[in-house]
């Protein structure tokens, strides 16, 4: 499947490489959806591939999308956990 440039990968997951937490936004993702550190990308987005969840979290904006999306996995409880705590980093929000 093409990638589609929706963005939602780079907000809904937590992504350890880049200390970025569950449900928010990742500091590289441009205003058009669009990787700033492209070129520089960590290994685990440069071996991202979409895939059939890409096709199931469809919707009209970045927003609804993500929120399919941790809705699917089950974690839209502890995403917004990590919003409300208006935590910025991985290593901080997740206990232990």
């Amino acid at each position: 499947m093409e990638c589609t440039r929706c963005g939602a990968c780079c907000v809904a997951p937590d992504i350890a490489a880049l200390d970025k937490p569950l449900g928010l936004r990742c500091p590289h993702l441009t205003a058009d959806n669009l990787c700033s550190v492209y070129d520089r990308r960590p290994r685990v987005c440069r071996d991202y591939q979409a895939d059939a969840v890409c096709r199931l979290i469809e919707a009209p904006t970045l927003e609804e999308r993500v929120r399919k999306y941790l809705d699917l996995f089950g974690l839209s409880d502890e995403a917004e956990s990590v919003r409300q705590s208006g935590c910025s980093s991985m290593r901080k929000a997740r206990p232990g």
